[in-house]
C-alpha cells in the first residue's frame, strides 16, 4: 500500500493544526508524548517536529510533507514546494509578523542605524541574510526565549522578534523600527515527491483541497429561512451567497424555504432585514468545509 509521510509541528501550530485536519476529515490522535500519532487513513503516517525543523526534514526527504510556518521555511533556506497557505483564522486573526524593535528611546529609527549593533533573535540566519543583502554590518546572536528583556538587561541593541499587534514589544518598552515580513502556516512538500510521484502529489493535493475547504468554512455559515411569495424577490435580492441561494416550496402553502451560504459577519446585518421582509424560521448553522 502507498503510504504517504506527513510532519504535524509540534508546539503552537499543533493543536490549530490538528482541529483543522479532524474539520477536514481526519481524526489525528496524539498518544501521550508519542511523536507518530495516530490517524484515521491507512495511506498517511505522521510523524511531529518543531515547526522550526519542518521544512528540512520535507526538503530532505525524511518527510513527503509538513506544515509549519514560512518563517522556518525562510530561516532555513529550505528548496520545497509551497503547496497551499493556511491561515487559521480563528487562531490567527492577523498574520505573524517579524519585526527589528530598539528600545523606546533609543535613536535609531532605520536599519542603517543598527550598524556595529548586536540583534537577538531566533531567527539567525534570515537576519545575518536580510542585513548582508543591504551591506549593514552586525552581529547576530540566537535567543533562546524572552528575547526583549534582554534589549531591556541592555545584552544586546535590538531585537528581531515575531509580533501580530505589537502590543508585547511595546509593554517590554520597546519600538518597531522596521519590519522584515509575515508569516502565516504553509502546506509544503518535498520537490522530488512532487515532481516525480504521481500517487503523492495527488493525495497531498486532496489534503490541500479539503484543508482550504475546512479553513473557508470558518468564516462562513449556513442560513435557513421561510419567505412568502410575495417577498421572494427583494429577499432573494438581498442575500448574499456563493452563486445563487436553493429555493424550494413549502407543501401547500405559497412559502418558500430559502437556504443561502453567507460570510458570519454579514449575519448580523442581514437578520433585521431579512425580519422586515416577513421571513420567520431563520436558522443559523456553522459549516465544516466550503469547497
Amino acid at each position: 500500500m502507498n503510504n504517504l509521510k506527513l510532519g504535524i509541528p509540534k508546539g503552537s501550530l499543533e493543536k490549530a493544526t490538528i482541529e483543522l485536519f479532524n474539520k477536514s476529515g481526519w481524526k489525528i490522535s496524539v498518544n501521550g508524548r508519542s511523536y507518530f500519532p495516530d490517524i484515521n487513513d491507512p495511506e498517511i503516517s505522521c510523524s511531529m517536529c518543531r515547526a522550526q525543523e519542518m521544512s528540512r526534514y520535507v526538503e530532505n526527504g525524511t518527510l513527503d510533507c509538513g506544515l509549519t510556518g514560512r518563517d522556518w521555511i525562510m530561516e532555513n533556506d529550505s528548496q520545497v514546494v509551497v503547496v497551499s497557505d493556511l491561515i487559521y483564522s480563528k487562531t490567527s486573526p492577523k498574520p505573524a509578523r517579524w519585526v527589528l524593535a530598539v528600545p523606546a528611546e533609543s535613536p535609531a529609527k532605520s536599519l542603517e542605524d543598527l550598524a556595529g549593533k548586536k540583534i537577538a533573535t531566533e531567527l539567525v540566519n534570515y537576519t545575518k541574510r536580510y542585513f548582508a543583502e543591504r551591506q549593514i554590518p552586525i552581529k547576530v546572536e540566537f535567543s533562546w526565549g524572552a528575547t526583549e528583556a534582554k534589549v531591556a538587561a541592555g545584552l544586546v541593541d535590538a531585537v528581531a522578534e515575531v509580533t501580530e499587534t505589537g502590543s508585547t514589544i511595546r509593554a517590554h518598552g520597546l519600538k518597531i523600527i522596521h519590519e522584515l515580513f509575515q508569516s502565516n502556516p504553509q502546506l509544503i512538500a518535498n520537490t522530488k515527491i512532487w515532481e516525480q510521484d504521481a500517487w503523492k502529489r495527488e493525495k497531498i493535493e486532496h489534503i490541500a483541497l479539503l484543508l482550504k475547504g475546512a479553513l473557508q468554512a470558518e468564516k462562513m455559515v449556513g442560513l435557513k429561512m421561510n419567505v412568502p411569495e410575495k417577498y421572494l424577490a427583494p429577499v432573494v435580492d438581498i442575500l448574499p451567497c456563493l452563486q445563487a441561494p436553493t429555493i424550494a416550496s413549502l407543501y401547500k402553502t405559497d412559502w418558500f424555504s430559502v437556504e443561502v451560504v453567507v460570510h458570519q459577519a454579514e449575519v448580523r446585518h442581514l437578520i433585521p432585514q431579512l425580519i422586515k421582509h416577513g421571513v420567520t424560521g431563520i436558522v443559523e448553522y456553522p459549516l465544516n468545509k466550503v469547497i
